[in-house]
């Protein structure tokens, strides 16, 4: 009967263990499963052409701590969100258990190949025009300040403007 008892314990627990591995946890609600993605991002692209701005798509999720990080690390950095303020409209579109919203992806190349947070830039016309793998902005357990200012100022339409560079 104890051996009985002994399998039944050892069983609950792996159980709770393997359904816990296979959860995700949230970190807040940055990301919205539940939002129309496609039609938000054509809503966004309208204003894109009228202000003239870039898009900045951060693709994750709220189980993904390295989402939250980098978008703590641009509101905490006030250099760096004056650059995002001033250049760029900016969407967090979600992937998850809930929802991958595979065809929006698919149409950006599948970007999540480089893990998550990956950022999309996209032209005032809605085209994509870089993805950025977000590990190459990290520094230790957070972001690299010179990096990330350097990828969002690389990427704004000055700096895509050919008479930028005209000697």
């Amino acid at each position: 009967m104890k051996k009985i008892i002994n399998l039944a314990l050892t069983f609950a627990i792996l159980l709770s263990l393997s359904s816990n591995a296979f959860s995700q946890k949230s970190y807040g609600d940055l990301y919205n499963p539940e939002a129309n993605a496609a039609q938000e991002l054509d809503q966004l692209i309208e204003i894109a052409k009228e202000t003239k701005q870039h898009i900045i798509v951060q693709v994750g999720g709220n189980w993904c701590v390295w989402c939250y990080r980098f978008h703590d690390f641009v509101k905490e950095n006030p250099d760096i969100q004056a650059i995002v303020d001033e250049h760029y409209l900016v969407y967090d579109l979600n992937y998850s258990q809930e929802n991958t919203n595979d065809e929006i992806l698919a149409k950006f190349k599948f970007p999540q190949r480089f893990g998550f947070p990956v950022m999309l830039i996209l032209d005032s016309e809605g085209k994509l025009i870089h993805t950025q793998n977000s590990a190459l902005l990290e520094a230790g357990k957070g972001y690299d300040a010179k990096k990330v200012k350097e990828f969002f100022l690389g990427w704004t339409k000055k700096a895509l403007d050919p008479t930028s560079h005209e000697k």
